[in-house]
């Protein structure tokens, strides 16, 4: 019988450790013998790489910007994410949708309606009947914006989102809330404050608490 597919993303405020925390538990569940695809939004595939470029660094309106994030995020879903979920696999993915209602949504305060439209065509599955396509679990690493700038100074020519104001980032943190609010069972918010042992403590126990990975053996 075949192991059921398990979709999960990551959502944050750039950082907030989600990179660190998603390569720790892609290995998790390798040493489980399951089959992990890493991928990110916008990107994932030839073409959504081609978009995210094109989002992270050319200036454009809002309607655009939100536009070509769920261009890319169906080229994604159709390329990468469902047939993995097809094949019994384990998709962790750095972003999906929850960044889009944060960032463009909050941060930009483009119009949720539209977003929420997009979103019905763009995850609508091909099965009849069949629910929306969203995460069975999303991880949201909650940092205050104020402590993501500091960890960021300095590391890196900074893109079109990260070379936003605190402001904006506050923002986007609300939505990321809103989001949650919205669908609780589907989240698990991890405050990203802490030490990096105790952040990962908190992932991992969130998986074992719904069965998705054994108790971790320690020495």
């Amino acid at each position: 019988m075949q192991t059921a597919g398990l979709f999960i993303s990551f959502e944050g405020i750039d950082g907030a450790g989600k990179s660190t925390h998603i390569t720790g538990l892609a290995e998790a569940f390798r040493a489980q013998g399951r089959a992990v695809v890493l991928t990110r939004e916008p990107g994932g595939t030839a073409l959504a790489e081609k978009l995210r470029d094109l989002v992270l660094n050319d200036a454009m309106d809002p309607l655009c910007e939100a536009l070509l994030m769920f261009a890319a995020r169906r080229d994604h879903l159709q390329q990468v994410i469902e047939p993995a979920l097809a094949r019994g696999e384990v998709v962790l993915c750095d972003r999906f949708t929850d960044a889009t209602f944060a960032y463009q949504g909050a941060g930009r305060g483009f119009d949720l309606a539209v977003l929420r439209q997009l979103e019905q065509w763009v995850q609508a599955s091909t099965e009849p009947g069949a629910r929306l396509r969203q995460p069975d679990l999303t991880v949201w690493f909650d940092l205050p914006p104020a402590v993501a700038a500091q960890r960021l100074a300095g590391a890196r020519l900074p893109d079109r989102f990260e070379s936003q104001p605190q402001a904006f980032f506050e923002r986007v943190a609300a939505g990321y809330g809103a989001r949650m609010q919205q669908d609780p069972g589907r989240f698990a918010r991890v405050p990203s404050d802490r030490p990096m042992e105790q952040v990962w403590l908190a992932v991992r126990q969130a998986f074992e608490q719904r069965g998705w990975l054994g108790a971790e053996v320690t020495k």
